[in-house]
């Protein structure tokens, strides 16, 4: 099943190239805005499940070209993304030790979102294409044997980073870096996530395109991990991290589509009122150069 919000909240599930509303089979969950329907519809899923798939049977198909699609996730208690989790095409001789951070939840736009680039004296902005997975139900110190049965479906997700900002805070938790969507798949339909491929168009060039084979720690030992740390609740995300030879410079009028096998496609695009310019390369295209990413080439902050 594939759940998403549209127009105004209204909850929908996606069938093909049309969406049916299901709002009002959902009207009881307890909640006080989307963001908090849909965490505690996740909670509760077996409970609605039924219901949902009923009304879907007998409702009425909207287009999906007709409706304005919304983050799955308005507003997710927690956004956690692990750090350096892929071998890197192999380029990698051994993983990094497990890793990850905090995203602000403030950050989340949705498909058709605008990622706005602020004005920070950056050395580049990036957007790292990733498999996301959405909590299913409350896991605190879950063992890797038993961590898929947490997980509840997956998602679209962009990491936007500002690199080289003085804190990491400060480059990972900005206005309009968490792009996701564009719904949430629920976990029956994705098989094997650790066999999906990403991938990342920059105005119709392929940059990123990886497989989620190639994580260093996979999804089970993540939730593992994760869940030792801090307790993960439903509706929260846990962003699998990116393969980062193919990162590259995002700036001003840039659409940028994020397509997972079997998930969906999420596009945004760019907005950088400064009008700062950077190389079109990516990190593969300039390994063994410095910087490793392409310098600033006009703009404010660029280096003369």
């Amino acid at each position: 099943m594939k759940l998403a919000y549209f127009n105004d909240f209204r909850l929908g599930v996606v069938n093909g190239d049309s969406i049916v509303d299901v709002s009002a089979e959902v009207s009881d969950v307890p909640h006080t805005g989307p963001h908090n329907l849909i965490s505690n519809l996740i909670g509760r899923f077996d409970e609605y499940r039924g219901r949902i798939e009923a009304a879907v049977a007998r409702g009425t198909a909207i287009p999906l070209a007709s409706v304005t699609l919304r983050p799955p996730l308005p507003r997710p208690g927690n956004i956690i993304c692990m750090a350096v989790n892929y071998m890197e095409d192999g380029t990698r001789t051994e993983p990094a030790a497990i890793n990850a951070f905090n995203k602000a939840s403030t950050a989340v736009i949705g498909p058709e979102g605008i990622m706005v680039l602020p004005d920070v004296a950056a050395t580049i902005f990036e957007g790292e294409a990733e498999l996301a997975l959405v909590i299913g139900k409350t896991a605190s110190n879950v063992s890797a044997a038993d961590a898929m049965d947490y997980v509840f479906g997956y998602t679209c997700f962009i990491d936007g980073s500002a690199r080289g900002v003085p804190a990491f805070y400060q480059m990972k938790s900005r206005e309009t870096f968490a792009p996701i969507g564009p719904w949430i798949v629920t976990a029956d339909e994705i098989p094997n996530p650790q066999n999906l491929q990403v991938k990342l168009w920059n105005n119709g060039e392929l940059k990123q395109n990886f497989n989620t084979d190639d994580m260093a720690h996979k999804i089970a030992r993540c939730v593992e991990w994760v869940s030792s740390v801090h307790t993960l609740l439903p509706g929260d995300i846990l962003a699998t991290g990116t393969n980062h030879r193919g990162l590259h410079a995002f700036q001003h009028g840039d659409r940028i589509e994020l397509e997972v096998e079997q998930v969906g496609k999420l596009a945004i695009t760019v907005q950088d009122d400064l009008a700062r310019t950077w190389g079109r390369d990516t990190r593969l295209e300039r390994h063994g150069m410095k910087p490793e990413t392409s310098p600033q080439l006009t703009g404010k902050y660029a280096k003369a």
